[in-house]
């Protein structure tokens, strides 16, 4: 480990100034002012370094006084929707590293320099911290079993390992954060952040860290149903954007089984009478496999626009250091004896 967890103090050419990491952890807010102070006071004693910011969502409790007098950096997002938040903070927000966490207390805010350390040391621009639910109680069944659901459903048409994709607990690298071209509303915001990890082939990793109840007097702002479709269409969109050929082959596939079936027979009849006695499943099956060929070839024009806007969205990574490339000139810096 190369630094204090947070801040690692390297002395500048101007006497008295200091370069530093900047760690930032966001809290994305929505009545959670019964736990708002909890969650603040432990992160803070987790990163004594880092600045806490608080983005309050329309909030109609106290969370805002709670987050202020508790020492946080408070800002707001009138639109309505985690996605929204997240995005504000993204393009607001000017760090080296970043934790993201729900303000609900469910999460282990002592496992954040383990999660920090693991960007750090193994050079990451993602760390998830996947639930580990010793109770049993705290991660409802039917949010385990949508989350497995959408997981595996990624896994298959994204690739990658993760086990745990919404998970609101996560640490990103700088160049992670400012090569997210967001565009989520709501808590389909853990899924976009996966599969932009996926798409340009990011390292990433996972570590478990424990989740608990809610307290008593809280309760959560994900709706299982809801949510769940926003979440699914958020794949089956991303899908489309990511991967078109994939899914219009699909469809192309589709489309021409399709016809082969239908025109199956009118072919066999004509070879044996050499007549077309059902003129209308012939137009259908001729033009089900227009449609397919058309379905292909939409998949192909569209995957060369894919390959252009991901090399885009790749540049754009790359031209931030990463979190190895900031050590190692700073480890430099030190070695010169720059570090007081």
């Amino acid at each position: 480990m190369f630094m204090r967890v947070g801040q690692f103090d390297v002395a500048n050419d101007v006497p008295g100034n200091e370069a530093t990491i900047r760690v930032a952890v966001l809290l994305p807010c929505y009545n959670e002012g019964l736990v708002l102070r909890t969650v603040i006071e432990r992160f803070r004693a987790a990163l004594p370094d880092a600045t806490i910011y608080v983005y309050d969502n329309n909030s109609c409790d106290d969370s805002i006084a709670v987050a202020q007098s508790a020492g946080a950096v408070v800002r707001s997002e009138k639109r309505q929707g985690k996605g929204f938040v997240v995005r504000r903070m993204f393009a607001d927000i000017d760090a080296d590293i970043y934790i993201m966490c729900d303000a609900d207390e469910t999460y282990d805010a002592s496992a954040v320099p383990s999660l920090v350390a693991a960007l750090i040391d193994d050079g990451l621009d993602m760390v998830v911290g996947t639930r580990v639910d010793p109770s049993g109680t705290a991660y409802r069944p039917a949010h385990r079993f949508g989350n497995w659901m959408l997981t595996s459903l990624v896994r298959t048409m994204f690739g990658g390992g993760f086990s745990d994709m919404l998970s609101g607990y996560r640490v990103f690298s700088r160049r992670f954060v400012k090569s997210f071209p967001l565009m989520s509303q709501g808590f389909e915001i853990e899924t976009e952040l996966t599969i932009h990890a996926l798409q340009l082939e990011m390292p990433v990793a996972e570590m478990p860290t424990r989740f608990k109840d809610r307290i008593e007097g809280s309760e959560s702002k994900l709706q299982t149903v809801s949510d769940g479709i926003r979440i699914l269409w958020t794949i089956v969109t991303l899908l489309k954007q990511e991967r078109p050929f994939f899914l219009f082959g699909i469809v192309a596939l589709a489309m021409m089984g399709l016809s082969l079936l239908l025109g199956y027979p009118v072919i066999t009849e004509y070879m044996r009478s050499g007549t077309v006695p059902r003129l209308p499943t012939a137009i259908l099956a001729t033009g089900t496999m227009i449609l397919g060929f058309l379905s292909l070839f939409c998949g192909l024009i569209l995957d060369t626009v894919t390959r252009g806007r991901k090399e885009a969205k790749l540049l754009r990574y790359l031209q931030c250091h990463s979190v190895h490339a900031m050590r190692d000139r700073l480890s430099h810096i030190g070695s010169s004896g720059a570090i007081e």
